[in-house]
């Protein structure tokens, strides 16, 4: 998943014979009660906005799974991935199609319109896509480790644009967050053993 979002994984070790599941799914910041729901005029869970927004889980899973299974340095992980967010790629069809049809919701912020939007529509299929400030933030991540997302200069953009955006997420909320490992579930389906977290 994006650095934005939530990670589930499930690891099978083929030394140990053990199979490992992860979830870094984050947790509602503690200050998104349903008191604060209901001063905004909600009284069930929005399904949009910032009242939606969890702590985000993937950068803590990569670092969990890295300390756990990892051979490769951290900071050379993300290389590739900090060359192509400087110097772009290419769109494909299918991420075209999905920036396509978010664009209305999209539309709605100014800097996903800044990002996404260039020109004030979606990358054509084939266009060179770049996105700098997304390889800043990776390489911040690559030289200071999870850290920098959860303590760092990164945690104050997510709470200043949280705060700017009326949301309840605080530094504890992000600094507090770890992720935990589980045993995955399994159920035989017709003689397959099939797993899920």
């Amino acid at each position: 998943n994006g650095i934005g979002g939530d990670l589930f994984a499930i690891y099978w070790d083929a030394k140990s014979g053990k199979l490992y599941g992860l979830n870094s799914s984050g947790w509602a910041p503690q200050a998104l009660t349903p008191e604060h729901l209901k001063s905004k005029g909600d009284n069930t869970m929005p399904g949009a906005g910032i009242d939606t927004v969890t702590v985000p889980g993937t950068v803590a899973g990569w670092d969990a799974l890295h300390q756990r299974f990892g051979k490769l340095a951290w900071k050379e992980i993300f290389q590739p991935a900090i060359f192509y967010a400087e110097n772009g790629y290419p769109v494909p069809e299918l991420i075209h199609a999905f920036w396509v049809g978010a664009q209305q919701r999209v539309s709605g912020d100014a800097e996903s319109r800044r990002v996404y939007l260039p020109g004030g529509k979606p990358p054509e299929v084939g266009d060179l896509f770049r996105n700098p400030d997304l390889a800043k933030t990776l390489g911040l991540i690559a030289d200071n480790g999870a850290g920098a997302y959860y303590r760092g200069p990164i945690a104050q953009g997510i709470l200043s644009t949280s705060k700017a955006a009326g949301g309840t997420m605080a530094a504890d909320d992000l600094a507090q967050f770890k992720p935990e490992w589980v045993d995955p579930i399994s159920i035989t389906y017709r003689g397959w053993k099939v797993y899920e977290i």
